[in-house]
């Protein structure tokens, strides 16, 4: 009965588009024309089209009915003044739908529905705004997308008479909103997060920016698919202080036909319930192209030094704690930064560390263990020798390349980048993306870019307050390599706050023991945790949390196998606190073992101990994260009857 109900609700609403769609194709003679409406399959988001009078394309957005966005602005401008942001004509549009799920190689879980209603509107300019001595596109296709987790927006060039290859100057893009809403966003990528009022908004800032409307939902404004595109940031608009425009990294050269990034909005009752509807930024990218991915082993690693003894000493901890991978980073090839540096040889940089470094010993000692090595290379040298190192890495036995300071922002270096990870996974290699590139789900295309920084991680030795921050925001996006720290006495929390962490925080290639040795390994026991750690997830769940306040993450990895298990990571930010958690996610018909690690002492420092309990739990438990300030717990909850 229910999916009856369902079908004849679906039924009702495809009729309900069609209506709305025929009513515009009725009046598309005009320059004004009936709004259209896409509405997401379970009523939660929708998202309505109109034409002004002077037919300037506007789009709003709502959430559970309520308006969220006033009128906001589309369209782009062309390098020659040609512009398909006014004196437009709607002359057709069209309706489909999608009901569907997919399995990612790697993520945090393991099936994603992929469910919306779609509406694309047919525009052309009008005649008597069409120049007839310019090549410029007159034709101008805008697809909107309605899930229940948000909507979102892209433009589509089609084939046109005369129209070959043209250059996008601007995007006319707004997001216009009807309060002077509070929002969080980043004037840098790697930076802390500013909670400040729409109206003081300065300079340009990062994506995703969070915002808070009042009486209605958490959104996040972001950027999917970007590809071939010039990259995204947002600014306050200069006339119109409620209202956020786009700003491009360059102008972007294209042929007919051609298709812009996905413009995006998820939307949720709260900043947690953010979290859970990530999944909108990988289904606006297209599926996997890779034949056969088996290849690509996600996993956590070590960073080593650069010599032969220091990189067995890591691997042989990578052993020890169930680690895949180890990491040679800057300086295995001479100075990162020297042109003259050569990728192709293994020449380490004297100010980095003075070795002997046997690379093809290491390679082959890692390989009876298991344990895979990754490389560090700087754009200088990608830019220049990628071609060479590619085939070269792969007949060295690398596992994957680290790219350094790559560029980003403008569609040439935009393009570089993703054709250099097409160029890695035809050699089967993996890859981890520094310094400033930020995910737009691309990874689901090509999984072997398994994580990238983007992100204010243990580099730069962040506040408790931005860690418990970034969940809510830089992962709405995609994974970050944050670089989880254990021993080092500069990080700002305690270490049961960085066992946390790495629960967390989802990055398929999770860099543990940042800035620490093998020989500071001790065996203790909360170190268990890193060894039950997964990179990749069956299942997540929300559990509690508030932006720059706390947050509990929990995860399944390894569901119906033997090694079956939830790790569950809590962050603290400012004073002591204490959450309750609730087991109510575990399976009813089981008892579990719970390893719980837990702040020592209730003042949180680098140097406090973490408290070590066993205790058994079922799905009706509730157990207590204790923390100290800046502080945190980790949970690993395993099945005793499996």
């Amino acid at each position: 009965m229910l999916r009856q109900q369902r079908q004849i609700g679906l039924s009702l609403l495809s009729l309900a588009c069609g209506l709305l769609i025929q009513h515009g194709l009725a009046n598309a003679s005009d320059a004004s024309a009936p709004p259209l409406t896409a509405v997401s399959p379970g009523g939660v988001a929708s998202v309505e089209f109109s034409i002004t009078e002077q037919g300037e394309p506007q789009y709003s957005v709502f959430y559970r009915g309520k308006r969220v966005t006033a009128p906001s602005a589309l369209g782009l401008t062309f390098q020659d003044g040609v512009q398909l942001d006014q004196g437009l004509q709607l002359s057709g549009s069209s309706s489909d739908s999608r009901r569907s799920s997919w399995k990612p190689l790697v993520g945090e879980r393991s099936t994603i529905k992929d469910e919306y209603n779609s509406l694309t509107v047919h525009l052309k300019r009008s005649s008597s705004t069409s120049k007839q001595d310019n090549s410029s596109p007159r034709q101008l296709d805008i697809e909107f997308r309605a899930y229940d987790s948000g909507i979102a927006f892209c433009y589509i060039i089609p084939e046109q008479e005369g129209v070959d290859s043209f250059e996008i100057a601007d995007e006319s893009t707004r997001f216009r909103f009807t309060a002077d809403h509070m929002c969080w966003s980043s004037q840098k990528v790697e930076g802390e997060y500013d909670h400040i009022h729409l109206s003081e908004l300065e300079g340009t800032r990062g994506r995703p920016m969070v915002v808070e409307v009042e009486d209605g939902p958490q959104l996040a404004i972001g950027e999917a698919r970007l590809v071939d595109f010039s990259r995204m940031e947002l600014a306050r608009d200069s006339e119109h202080e409620l209202t956020i425009r786009p700003v491009l990294g360059s102008s972007v050269v294209a042929n007919a036909p051609y298709k812009t990034p996905w413009r995006y909005l998820i939307m949720a009752d709260s900043a947690s319930s953010l979290i859970e509807k990530n999944d909108l930024v990988l289904n606006l990218n297209d599926p996997c192209e890779i034949e056969d991915p088996s290849w690509i082993r996600p996993g956590k690693v070590f960073r080593s030094t650069l010599s032969t003894r220091g990189s067995k000493a890591a691997i042989d901890v990578a052993v020890k704690l169930n680690m895949q991978h180890i990491l040679l980073d800057a300086g295995w090839y001479g100075s990162e930064f020297s042109e003259e540096s050569d990728a192709t040889t293994v020449t380490v940089d004297p100010k980095r560390y003075d070795g002997p470094l046997d690379l093809k010993e290491v390679v082959a000692y890692g390989r009876e263990r298991n344990v895979g090595v990754i490389l560090y290379v700087n754009r200088r040298h990608l830019e220049t020798q990628l071609d060479t190192l590619l085939p070269l890495f792969k007949e060295w036995g690398i596992a994957g390349i680290k790219f350094g300071f790559v560029r980003v922002g403008d569609q040439k270096w935009t393009q570089w980048v993703h054709e250099s990870v097409k160029k890695c996974a035809d050699h089967e290699i993996m890859v981890n993306i520094h310094d400033h590139y930020l995910p737009t789900g691309w990874s689901r295309t090509y999984p072997n870019l398994l994580t990238q920084e983007g992100i204010g991680g243990n580099e730069q030795m962040p506040t408790a307050k931005h860690n418990v921050t970034l969940p809510f925001i830089r992962f709405l996006c995609g994974p970050g390599d944050y670089t989880v720290c254990y021993y080092n006495g500069r990080i700002q929390t305690t270490r049961a706050h960085q066992l946390a962490a790495s629960i967390v925080y989802f990055s398929p290639l999770q860099h543990l023991f940042w800035y620490d040795r093998p020989e500071m390994y001790r065996s203790e026991p909360e170190l268990e945790v890193f060894k039950e750690l997964s990179t990749t997830w069956d299942d997540t769940k929300v559990i509690n949390g508030e932006m720059g306040s706390y947050i509990t993450i929990a995860r399944r990895a390894d569901a119906g196998t033997p090694n079956d298990r939830w790790l569950v990571g809590s962050m603290n930010a400012g004073e002591r606190r204490q959450l309750e958690i609730p087991l109510d996610f575990l399976d009813p018909r089981l008892t579990y073992e719970a390893l719980i690690c837990s702040d020592k002492a209730p003042d949180g420092t680098a140097e406090t101990k973490v408290d070590v309990m066993r205790k058994e739990v079922t799905s009706k438990s509730i157990l207590t994260a204790d923390m100290a300030s800046n502080g945190g717990q980790a949970i690993v909850l395993t099945p005793r009857d499996l």
